[in-house]
This record gives C-alpha cells, structure tokens and sequence, in this order.
C-alpha cells in the first residue's frame, strides 16, 4: 500500500461485519452507484434514484477502532456499491474476525482494503476499487417537518418490515394515514385486493414504539420506493428489537431511519475505556427520504 502521508484517510474496523449489514441496509438494486463523502467526522455515503428516493449512510469516526483524516476540504468520489459489499465479504470468514484497513486514494484514485493480521498470521488479503468522479450532484431534499409540530412515530423494525413485504400482494403504491385520536397508523394498498395493516398506539405500545400527531395526515407512495427502506434491513437490527423513526415533511416528504450496529466480533471482548466501562455499541445511522405520488390532496399540509 501507498504510505500513509500521501492518504486522505486511514481507518481501521475490527471486523467487516456491521459495515457489510450497514452498507446492504441501503442497496435496493444490483447495480446501484454510491456517491461517497469524505471529512473529520466521518464517512456519508448516499445511494439515490430517479429523484424519487435516496439513502444516506452516516459512518461517524467513532465507528471506527482508528479514524486519521487529513485531507482539506471533503473529498467525494463514486463506488460500486455491490462491488464494494462483495469485496469486504472476502474479509469475513465463519468463526474468524478479521480486522480491515480503509484508505483513500491508492496511487490511482482508488479504495484500498487490507487486512490486519495477528503478528502469527501469514496471510494477508488485498482488494483495490476503482472509484469515479462523481458525474452528478445528490439531491439535497432540505426536509423540513410539516407544521409546528413535527409528525412522526416509531415502530419495531421487524414489524415495519414485514408490514411493508406484506404490502406487496395488492400490487399498488401504499397510502399511510396518521390521525390523532385515537392515536393510530394505517398502511393500506388498493390493486388486485385490498390490504390494511393498522397499529394502535395505546393497543400496542411495544410495537408502535412512539406516536407524534396532532392533525390527521395521509399521503400515497410508490411501493417499490417504500419497500427499498426495508427490504434489506439486516437481522442483527431486528433481533435487537430496535425502533425504526418514520417522519413526515412538508409536502408528504417521508424521512425513514434505522441504527445499525458496527461492532467487534462476539469472539472478541468489547471496547473498555481507561475506567473500565465498557463503551456502547458503535452504530451507523441510515436515513431514507421517500418523495410521495403527486397526486396528493394539498389540505395535507394546510
């Protein structure tokens, strides 16, 4: 590899694992392109089509066991998402945790992935990305919440998910309402039948985690643009019971978030400060915005 003074940046992972879940939760289709942004802070990658739908993945640098930064300014380039996923699954083997090294530019602009072997290991593995000059610019949605009153709820992840898949059967876009009292969300599909998944704030406040509303909403979106916010959420986020945010904008603008976990190995112990805490689980925070059909009912936003 390229020494490290002629690097923008350098980190490390402990395991490939989480940053593979993290980066699959914003992959929709085989071949998608991601514009990638480099800075101090961290690392944002967003994936977008048609105008309609982007994902950001936020990899602060404490998701990172080693984090060193010294470009100016931000650089952006573009990658193969699904060429990026594939490569870091050669860094993962069954019962074996194998630390990365990330570094960008190699000497011809690309991303480099090494692994970091134990001083007994006499294996190494090595991949170079070919990166691209960004060719547009991503879209910026400026969301901005509807009314005084921001509008939102949390819902299980594994529900959300399996709402939405159930969806699918009607065979139409997917119209969420939101009414105040009593306090409730219905997702219902219209098309070759017709599908309502309802869930009770007060009925159920395990699932429907928190409800924000103070006027009844309703707004239609493009089922195959719903459904890319949850098709790929990974199972440790599931199992995990987390929440999944689902916010609503001016204009029926949809912001959907999910937390997925970046973490050591379950063979390794776990990060310990000086004290002796044992720090909290470094987590990636990924943000869908979903534009709404166009067709909507203006009083929404009255």
């Amino acid at each position: 590899m390229s020494s490290t003074s002629s690097s923008d940046l350098v980190c490390r992972l402990d395991s490939a694992s989480g940053l593979i879940d993290a980066l699959s939760s914003v992959r929709w289709k085989r071949n998608q392109d991601a514009l990638v942004e480099l800075s101090e802070h961290g690392i944002v990658l967003i994936v977008e089509e048609s105008g309609c739908l982007q994902a950001k993945l936020y990899l602060k640098r404490e998701v990172f066991a080693s984090y060193e930064y010294q470009a100016e300014g931000r650089p952006r380039f573009a990658v193969s998402l699904g060429l990026l996923i594939d490569c870091l699954n050669l860094f993962t083997v069954p019962g074996l945790s194998r630390a990365v090294e990330i570094r960008y530019p190699g000497p011809d602009m690309q991303l480099l992935l090494e692994s970091v072997e134990s001083s007994s290991s006499d294996s190494c593995i090595f991949a170079e990305i070919r990166t691209k000059i960004p060719d547009t610019i991503s879209w910026d949605y400026n969301f901005q919440p509807a009314g005084s009153t921001p509008i939102s709820f949390t819902v299980k992840s594994a529900a959300l998910k399996e709402a939405v898949d159930d969806l699918e059967w009607p065979g139409s876009s997917v119209q969420i309402t939101l009414q105040p009292n009593p306090p409730c969300v219905s997702f219902r599909a219209e098309g070759h039948g017709d599908l309502q998944i309802d869930f009770m704030y007060y009925a159920n406040t395990d699932l429907l985690m928190a409800f924000h509303c103070d006027q009844q909403i309703f707004y239609r979106y493009k089922y195959k643009f719903l459904r890319a916010t949850t098709s790929n959420i990974p199972s440790s986020v599931t199992k995990d019971k987390r929440g999944s945010k689902l916010t609503f904008g001016m204009g029926g603008l949809l912001k959907v978030q999910h937390l997925v976990s970046v973490t050591r190995s379950s063979t390794q112990p776990p990060h310990v400060d000086a004290s002796g805490y044992q720090l909290p689980s470094r987590i990636a925070y990924i943000e869908f915005f979903v534009k709404p059909e166009a067709d909507e009912d203006p009083m929404n936003d009255a």
